[in-house]
């Protein structure tokens, strides 16, 4: 197979291999320490949790992100990334830590809350600097191969640190705080894998590095104008295109995310501890899906371009979902479980493509911290329209349906505009 054969010559790339250890290291961490979170927060026995609790909970830890993240894009821009990912982690691992320590202690929710958020806020930027940095470190040829390999390969370790984080509650007695204290150590192996790497390897060039702080922070504003204005040019108006279509289909996966979470936890099954396995088995499913959305994406994009597979994937999400969804049964959601996760992750490598091919290299940090902006509002968003339309079990048939919707309209929008634009292949691109 091409595929095969492609990611053993990525492979090769010695500091692609150093990168994705990070990656695999961060995001395996993330995948630990989000798991604790759901655990102490929705499934908790002697907690009532309800749509809106959810939703307020998603607000608290992912809203403030929509002010760190253009800092986090023009930082990511004048900083060495690999300086990132080395105090990034060992930050997060501090906090992580005293995350636990307050899971043990009568304190109130709100300072729990503030402890979660400054270790996801940190997330921000390690995550945006991944993606950045990818083209440093593999050439033109493969990056294809590198965005369909590197941001999967992340979700699935961040899959396998949610199986790990329910091993270790088993084990341990329910233990939420020991759950997160892997956590911590893990984002310690993520900074000790990133300093086998040079700090200058991971950029930005050294003309855009601008290393007085109080310049940066000044200037931000100045720069996220830039940066729209470099995204708003013709040349690129199939990645803001695309951009947008992600950001919808984030919304409607959020959504349905809300409605699992209180199906599992009230409708699927009786005991809390039951559909907290559940939910850890849709998740798996899912990420079975993200890696044949690995395997499947450069082939089919390679046949479409990028944008066109991101047209197939909202147009078969749409009815997929509604099929799917609409009988709230455990077999059938399952198997939306994988689908989606093929679909969403196909779309989103179709989309980290086309951006990285049509993005400068000293824009690249800003325009992903944007990106993962937009991410977190519309996943916020979803959670708050999800919280007004869902019952207390969980069964919202108008929810399945305007997600159906939603996934349609991107899927038709996006058809029309690459009828009317017909993007250019990218000089470099194998994918059109």
């Amino acid at each position: 197979m091409s595929v095969v054969r492609d990611l053993r010559v990525l492979l090769r790339f010695r500091n692609y291999r150093r990168l994705l250890a990070v990656r695999l290291l961060s995001q395996g961490a993330d995948g630990v320490y989000q798991i604790a979170l759901a655990t102490y927060v929705v499934f908790s026995p002697e907690r009532q949790t309800s749509a809106p609790a959810i939703a307020s909970a998603m607000a608290v830890l992912l809203l403030p992100y929509s002010l760190v993240g253009p800092f986090a894009g023009v930082l990511l821009d004048r900083w060495r990334r690999r300086q990132v990912f080395l105090y990034g982690n060992l930050l997060r691992a501090a906090m992580a830590t005293a995350t636990a320590v307050l899971m043990v202690s009568d304190v109130p929710d709100w300072l729990f809350y503030v402890s979660a958020l400054c270790v996801t806020a940190v997330n921000r930027f390690v995550l945006s600097g991944l993606s950045a940095a990818l083209p440093r470190v593999v050439d033109a040829e493969r990056l294809v191969i590198a965005n369909s390999l590197s941001p999967t390969a992340g979700t699935l370790a961040a899959t396998a640190g949610g199986g790990l984080a329910f091993l270790v509650r088993l084990v341990l007695a329910d233990s939420d705080a020991a759950v997160v204290l892997l956590g911590a150590g893990l984002y310690l192996c993520g900074a000790a894998a990133s300093l086998r790497m040079a700090p200058q390897l991971l950029g930005p060039d050294p003309e855009s590095v601008r290393p007085r702080l109080s310049a940066a922070l000044t200037g931000t504003v100045g720069d996220l104008r830039a940066g729209v204005r470099h995204l708003a040019a013709p040349s690129r108006r199939e990645a803001a295109w695309a951009l947008g279509a992600m950001s919808l289909m984030r919304f409607c996966y959020g959504a349905l995310l809300v409605m699992l979470l209180m199906l599992c936890r009230y409708t699927l099954t009786s005991d809390p501890d039951d559909g907290l396995a559940l939910l850890g088995l849709a998740l798996g499913i899912s990420g079975a899906g993200f890696f044949t959305a690995a395997v499947l994406t450069p082939w089919a994009a390679s046949r479409l371009g990028p944008g066109r597979w991101i047209v197939v994937c909202a147009a078969s999400a749409a009815v997929l979902e509604l099929a799917l969804g609409l009988p709230f049964a455990t077999t059938p959601l399952l198997v939306a479980a994988f689908l989606l996760g093929l679909i969403t992750q196909g779309a989103k490598i179709a989309t980290d493509t086309i951006v990285q091919f049509s993005v400068d290299d000293s824009f690249r940090g800003r325009i992903f911290s944007v990106y993962d902006v937009l991410f977190n509002v519309a996943f916020v968003g979803a959670a708050a329209v999800a919280a007004l339309m869902l019952p207390p079990d969980g069964r919202s048939a108008p929810l399945v349906l305007t997600v159906a919707l939603i996934y349609g309209a991107v899927g038709a929008t996006g058809a029309m505009f690459h009828v009317k634009h017909r993007p250019s292949a990218h000089p470099s691109s194998p994918l059109q």
